[in-house]
């Protein structure tokens, strides 16, 4: 799916170079923030009608648009990487799985992320929260990828108070040096935004991008927050998908406390610090040129242990279902974007990196094809702009060879779940018209059978983009792995490092693309590489 094709980012550069490249950033330029939850549940904001209180992202979808069908990949590091590029995660190597604490993955170094498009155009770019897209080389570090600033974590599952450990190993850092700083998580981020807005340079504009650890586990928050939700309802609605209703079982045969309680504290300690960004936006005097866009990087965890209800959605984070890829979301730009509205067309993660540099008037710089569009016609006009290409998803996670994927687009959805044996492969299809079945209560997968075996083949041309070594479900470290005490400590250096990407153990370009043709749709030797299945999956050139 490649809707902004390499000519035309050539033709917007030529524009762009017209009127000069190093033209610096005007005082009409807007500011910029991207607050990302983690985990958020559909049905845990007020404006949902849930019963977590959550006033300040209230106030944002009174006073801007609600992204209402907005779509992020089913697990955290794919959409990360999505809103990043602009690019399709399967092509990353980054769609499968979360990057963990013992791989050396990240985003090629090729690759163009929105922060440097920002960052050229003359923007002050700052990232306070948690990244989770690479940390074993400084190339993939937030400050190597267009973010000035970095306030934050390198990691996931850190934890909401000191030491701010994954694996053991301290994991809080500002620009690549350790800190110590104290207090529950949330509140410090949104100090740490409120004080960078406050000591910016004025005559600059500003992109800040803030991805809580919120909710995800494990959960913890202050005792008055605890006590606030202690009688919280925990009765929630099934999830109407197999694992995460069968987590819930097992819970409650166990005995053991539900999460919700602690879930929603969290969740109202994460409103309390955007309620205080904003603040220091109006504060500021700034808040009519600041565009700020909130969503959740998937959809509730669901599960026993995750807390998250995303009902009248079915499923939740690590499936294909509409529960765990579609996701709360919020755009408000005062006077630019209509106030309490709701832009019901989809959109997608992809699509935030060239809609957000249209708006602000941000040439993007990628040298490689965008998979995301502008959808800022539709979010500011209501310019009708329909889904004919179809958009695909996938997770592994938690469960290795249980793969949940989806295609889907205006019209039709097709989820399948995959379940790889040693012997043997089962595929379980559902169908749904999704726009008029968007809790996804009928499948028609057998009276459309034509239907399912297209989009089936659209799946597994899609997937046969995934770099061979890409991120997969390994929940468990190498035999005998440790990891280090200080996560800030552990990326290698850029000066210690080759000047070129590895080029792995094939010996030459011309034997590289004969083994990439026959590795076939087990996935990519050559980095973004579409293989030309008429030429017997030869690679002509890299897209």
């Amino acid at each position: 799916m490649i809707i902004l094709t390499r000519l035309h980012t050539k033709m917007l550069a030529a524009i762009f170079l017209s009127f000069g490249a190093m033209a610096p950033a005007t005082a009409e330029q807007p500011n910029v923030v991207i607050i990302v939850a983690d985990d958020l549940g559909w049905n845990d904001v007020g404006f949902h009608g849930g019963d977590i209180d959550t006033p300040s992202l209230n106030r944002l979808a009174a006073e801007g648009t609600e992204l209402n069908r907005f779509y992020t990949t089913p697990i955290c590091s794919p959409t990360r990487a999505a809103l990043m590029t602009g690019r399709d995660p399967m092509r990353l190597g980054v769609a499968y799985g979360v990057i963990l604490p013992w791989d050396n993955n990240g985003i090629h170094p090729d690759e163009h992320f929105l922060p440097e498009s920002f960052l050229a155009a003359g923007y002050q770019t700052a990232m306070v929260g948690k990244w989770h897209l690479g940390h074993a080389q400084m190339t993939y570090h937030p400050n190597n990828r267009g973010f000035e600033h970095f306030y934050g974590h390198l990691h996931t599952e850190v934890g909401f108070y000191p030491p701010f450990a994954n694996q053991g190993g301290k994991d809080f850092q500002r620009n690549g040096v350790s800190i110590d700083d104290q207090g529950y998580e949330s509140f410090l981020l949104a100090d740490e935004v409120s004080r960078y807005i406050q000591e910016r340079d004025k005559t600059k504009p500003f992109l800040i991008y803030m991805p809580f650890i919120a909710p995800h586990t494990p959960l913890d928050a202050p005792l008055e927050l605890q006590e606030k939700y202690k009688d919280i309802n925990t009765d929630l609605a099934p999830a109407r998908a197999k694992n995460t209703d069968d987590t819930r079982l097992i819970s409650k045969l166990l005995m053991m406390d539900s999460a919700r309680p602690m879930y929603a504290a969290v969740v109202d300690g994460m409103d309390q610090a955007i309620g205080q960004v904003l603040n220091t936006l109006d504060e500021e005097q700034i808040t009519d040129n600041t565009i700020v866009l909130f969503f959740s990087d998937n959809g509730g965890a669901a599960y026993s242990v995750g807390g998250a209800d995303n009902a009248p959605l079915r499923g939740g984070k690590g499936e294909t279902f509409e529960g765990g890829i579609r996701v709360v979301s919020i755009i408000r730009w005062p006077g630019h974007v209509p106030a309490g509205e709701k832009m019901t067309q989809i959109m997608t993660a992809m699509d935030v990196f060239p809609t957000l540099a249209e708006a602000s008037g941000v040439i993007p710089k990628n040298r490689r094809a965008l998979d995301g569009q502008s959808l800022w016609s539709a979010i500011a006009n209501g310019t009708a702009m329909p889904r004919e290409d179809f958009i695909y998803f996938a997770s592994e996670t938690p469960i290795a060879g249980h793969f949940n994927l989806t295609a889907f687009n205006d019209t039709w959805k097709l989820v399948q779940e995959i379940d790889q044996d040693q012997l043997e492969t089962t595929v379980t299809n559902y169908l749904f018209k999704i726009q008029d079945d968007p809790n996804e209560y009928n499948n028609l997968a057998q009276t459309y059978p034509e239907i399912v075996a297209d989009l089936s083949i659209k799946i597994h041309d899609w997937r046969a983009l995934h770099p061979i070594n890409g991120t997969r479900s390994y929940l468990v470290a190498p035999p005998g792995w440790r990891a280090p005490k200080d996560w800030a400590s552990y990326p290698i250096p850029l000066d210690q490092l080759q000047e070129e990407p590895a080029r792995g153990m094939a010996p030459s370009k011309k034997t590289e693309r004969i083994l990439d043709a026959q590795h076939g749709e087990r996935g990519r030797l050559t980095y973004d590489c579409s293989p030309k299945w008429w030429l017997g999956g030869f690679c002509l050139k890299n897209d």
